[in-house]
């Protein structure tokens, strides 16, 4: 039986479907929630800071780093360099749905930007991998369905990792589980040599550089990945070219 295309399903379909495809990578995510919200609390943030934290930021690798980093004790301008080096992913991602949504207005194409996440976009892209409906297109809305489910447990996570945070004992480790997580993503999305050499050069460095003051070595290491990864695809461009 031929499955109707998201793009072509009622907008209301296609809401309520993005919620229900995010929901099995929320088992995974909520949790990281709660975590950030210990940490946040260690970290000497209140629980009113952490909370407005995770919803202007809402991004969990950038908000862990910044609680540690605020632990440590790191000036402003590092915080910021490093909250914005490790989102620089985002811009791939935005490339990589833009095209799709370019017809939106401003507005809305704003709000899916803020609700743009590691989760979302990989439970949205499969849907904009479709061909495009000759009419009307539900995928806006298929997009915030997985974004804005996303969106409220995070919050709910942060708010309960807050509040439960004095009840964890201080010995317990809590920030081994995100590059633990990122691992996981990571490593199934390595299918070119690109990717490959900007993770190994990334990876590699970042253990390197692990003494480095106020956590700098992930800033050299991101920024060292990223040119790796670049120089490797264009290699291979020219070497392609030059045999055609």
């Amino acid at each position: 039986m031929a499955t109707t295309p998201i793009g072509s399903m009622p907008r209301g379909r296609a809401f309520l479907l993005g919620v229900r495809d995010i929901l099995p990578i929320l088992i995974g995510t909520a949790p990281f929630g709660m975590i950030y919200g210990a940490l946040a609390r260690d970290a000497g943030l209140s629980p009113e800071l952490g909370q407005a934290i995770s919803s202007v930021i809402f991004a969990g690798s950038a908000q862990f780093l910044l609680a540690q980093l605020v632990k440590a004790g790191a000036p402003g301008f590092i915080i910021l360099a490093s909250v914005a080096v490790i989102n620089l992913r985002h811009a791939l991602y935005s490339a990589s749905l833009a095209p799709h949504l370019k017809d939106l207005r401003w507005s809305a194409r704003l709000f899916l930007a803020y609700l743009l996440t590691d989760e979302a976009y990989a439970v949205a892209i499969k849907a904009y991998r479709e061909p495009a409906p000759s009419g009307p297109d539900a995928r806006p809305f298929y997009f915030a369905g997985t974004g804005i489910t996303l969106w409220v447990v995070w919050q709910a996570t942060t708010a309960l990792g807050l509040f439960v945070s004095a009840l964890i004992p201080a010995g317990w480790q809590l920030d081994f589980a995100l590059p633990l997580t990122f691992i996981a993503i990571v490593v199934p999305a390595l299918r070119d040599r690109p990717s490959v050499v900007a993770a190994a050069v990334g990876g590699l460095l970042a253990m390197l550089a692990v003494g480095l003051p106020f956590k700098l070595g992930l800033i050299v290491a991101a920024v060292a990945g990223i040119a790796a990864g670049t120089l490797t695809e264009r290699v291979l461009a020219r070497h392609g070219e030059a045999a055609r």
